[in-house]
């Protein structure tokens, strides 16, 4: 049955949505001689993904509520920047230490693409830490409340390496130019190759993690652990992992809401106290 966009139908004026809704459903024509019953069923026939947003994509009917977002949960060593489908959505809050973890809700839309920026904390010019004293070791890990999670089945590529050769004498640093659209959907990651994964005991982390659910999630960086200090990974989910069917909430803006944003309208008037003469006097002191 071919679906028609009903906020799209509901703004017809009186004589245009017959037309339009009659047209689309022609079986209908005289069985349902009742305009808003139309309107109602084909609401109902269309469901959540009957509007349509500029961009083509279905759009829900109604505004998300917080009951449609689901709960990320990020740790790294030591820092990281979570994009979304190409807009940020959460950025480590301690750059350094105490290791910690980043807890947000998101609202998934799929296709969903994920990409992640993840430095171990290191000098830029040694790649050394702790005064030029030290090579730390890195890690990342995530996982959201729709069943994705972090595995070797993501991409990962390097950008800042270093001490090259783990050379603590004369340290220096490699870098690669990070791409400005690196965290775009679209971005071309088809050269890179994939994330290895590691053991709890290879990274090591810290309290704040066994705190966190990250059930079914690994430990993913580079294949060096303790060289490689800025990089880059990229994930597209194609479908919900968990097999639960959610509203696509991409494109709010380009379709009517269900209600006039709050806010708007008259602003109530203050209430204005009595001239002195209208106020009642005071009784005599008791």
């Amino acid at each position: 049955m071919m679906k028609v966009a009903p906020l799209a139908i509901a703004t017809l004026a009186p004589n245009r949505r017959w037309k339009a809704m009659s047209n689309s459903f022609p079986s209908f024509r005289f069985a349902c001689p009742s305009i808003p019953g139309l309107v109602a069923l084909l609401i109902t026939l269309a469901g959540a993904d009957g509007a349509q947003g500029a961009d083509g994509r279905p759009s829900p009917l109604r505004k998300p509520a917080i009951t449609d977002t689901v709960r990320a949960n990020i740790y790294a060593d030591n820092t990281f920047s979570l994009y979304v489908n190409g807009e940020l959505v959460a950025v480590d809050s301690i750059a350094f230490i105490p290791h910690n973890v980043i807890s947000v809700d998101i609202l998934p839309a799929y296709p969903m693409t994920i990409a992640v920026m993840a430095k171990d904390n290191a000098d830029p010019k040694t790649g050394m830490e702790y005064a030029n004293t030290n090579i730390g070791d890195a890690g990342f890990i995530l996982k959201f409340g729709d069943g994705t999670v972090t595995n070797g089945s993501w991409k990962a590529k390097c950008f800042s390496h270093g001490p090259v050769n783990g050379d603590t004498r004369n340290p220096r640093v490699e870098n690669v130019p990070i791409p400005e659209n690196w965290f775009a959907a679209d971005f071309d990651d088809g050269s890179w190759g994939r994330a290895r994964e590691y053991s709890e005991a290879d990274v090591d982390p810290k309290q704040p993690y066994f705190d966190a659910d990250f059930t079914g999630a690994k430990f993913i960086w580079t294949d060096d652990l303790r060289l490689d200090n800025t990089v880059i990974f990229r994930k597209t989910v194609t479908a919900a992992p968990d097999g639960k069917q959610r509203p696509d909430f991409r494109g709010l803006n380009d379709v009517v809401p269900e209600g006039p944003p709050k806010g708007g309208g008259r602003r109530p008037q203050p209430r204005r106290r009595p001239p002195p003469e209208s106020r009642p006097s005071p009784g005599p002191p008791r």
